[in-house]
């Protein structure tokens, strides 16, 4: 974690404000927004049981006392603090760092994907760094991640996320993740509502046939009761009064 500065007395008397947002939008073009946002939601769920936050687009206040000192990442994972959302991050506030860096990358950002956010992460020690490039404009491959190795980051050539135990593919203009352990695919939010969907129909079409079911059976409790038949058991003679 970055060293935090002692404030100074007119610091001390001054209140810093630390700013939420900027007025400037969340992502360059649908896909870059989409990607970002499935990312976020996949890793929301995963690490749902965990103490951990998963945040998107908000600043990361790395700096004490120094507002103008930030970065926003696409998607950051935090461990070790309290689960859910947060306006913006602030490390000495929260005792911690993010483990887990992606961003959205596109041609336009490049420059400060590759260079000055590489180095800013590195030198922070977030763990994992990855870049996705949904539109394949700079990225051959579309998805490429950083591990540190000491100090510095190395290339992650296995597509595996050790910090979340999860293998990375490129899936079109999003990422797919899968569990290490079950091999199993983590359901984004399209897979979700087609399982719902999917449950939806079942139980439709069950209580379709159920309600078939019903019908057939009080149709032919119906015709039993014509032929003088009881459809608990009895014929209308054994239960009628005075029957021998």
């Amino acid at each position: 974690m970055p060293a935090i500065m002692p404030r100074s007395p007119a610091q001390a008397q001054t209140e810093v404000i630390y700013p939420s947002g900027d007025g400037q939008p969340v992502a360059e073009t649908f896909d870059h927004l989409y990607a970002l946002f499935v990312t976020l939601e996949i890793l929301r769920q995963y690490l749902s049981d965990r103490r951990a936050t998963v945040l998107g687009n908000q600043f990361l206040y790395y700096a004490e006392n120094f507002p103008r000192l930030r970065v926003a990442p696409d998607v950051m994972v935090i461990f070790d603090v309290e689960p859910g959302g947060r306006d913006n991050f602030k490390v000495w506030e929260e005792g911690a760092i993010p483990a887990v860096v992606f961003e959205m990358t596109s041609a336009g950002t490049r420059q400060k994907d590759e260079l000055s956010k590489y180095e800013l992460y590195e030198g922070l020690g977030v763990t994992e760094y990855w870049q996705f490039d949904p539109k394949q404009e700079w990225i051959p491959e579309q998805l490429r991640g950083y591990r540190l190795v000491g100090n510095s980051y190395g290339p992650i050539t296995d597509g595996v996320s050790t910090v979340l135990q999860l293998r990375l593919v490129a899936e079109g203009t999003l990422i797919g993740f899968y569990d290490l352990a079950t091999g199993q695919r983590l359901l984004n939010p399209e897979d979700l509502k087609q399982r719902l969907e999917q449950a939806a129909q079942r139980a439709e079409a069950e209580a379709q046939r159920a309600d078939k079911a019903a019908q057939r059976a009080e149709r032919l409790a119906a015709q039993l009761r014509a032929l003088g038949v009881d459809p608990d058991g009895e014929t209308a003679s054994e239960s009628s009064p005075g029957s021998p």
